[in-house]
């Protein structure tokens, strides 16, 4: 059993949308950070690996179609190094919380999972609904700071105070979390 899950959210995106420069300017600081943690979390026992990405309003899609579009898309480059492995669970979402409308919770019941651990994107939008969802739920929390991206970076810094003092949330770097 895992006490710890490393939820990867959002981060299969083909970065064609209207926001996609603001959000590849932050995207391009955190590959490297998420890029080891990533590492560090599947060499341990402790940690569960799992991705959670938006399905883009296409109910069709699964894994392997959600990977093909990310690599397909604008910046394969920030794709390419943090691509789920084949052994981790891989959710779809179709809004901006990790837990609305997946079987999020359930995994991490049946696994023992105590502690959530977020990165990904967008700091101010899914990382954050998907914080709060974790905070009502009674899961301890813990957001990577150099492995969040945002769109604009003054929202970003508020949804990390928001985490921090709303959802006691520990805001910690990739190379203190695990």
């Amino acid at each position: 059993m895992s006490t710890s899950a490393l939820i990867v959210v959002d981060m299969l995106n083909p970065y064609g949308h209207q926001d996609a420069g603001l959000l590849t300017a932050s995207v391009e600081r955190t590959i490297e950070p998420l890029r080891r943690l990533l590492e560090r979390a599947r060499e341990r026992d402790d940690v569960r690996l799992l991705y959670v990405n938006d399905n883009h309003g296409d109910f069709t899609a699964d894994r392997r179609d959600l990977v093909r579009r990310a690599l397909d898309g604008e910046r394969p480059d920030l794709v390419e190094p943090i691509l789920p492995p084949d052994d981790c669970a891989f959710l779809a979402k179709v809004r901006h919380s990790a837990f609305y409308g997946t079987a999020l919770e359930y995994l991490l019941s049946r696994e023992g999972v105590e502690e959530i651990i977020l990165a990904g994107q967008v700091t101010e939008q899914c990382v954050l609904y998907s914080a709060l969802d974790a905070y009502v739920r009674h899961f301890k929390i813990k957001v990577v700071r150099d492995a969040v991206a945002h769109i604009h970076p003054d929202l970003g810094y508020a949804a990390l105070r928001m985490m921090d003092l709303n959802m006691r949330a520990e805001i910690v770097t990739a190379a203190k979390c695990l």
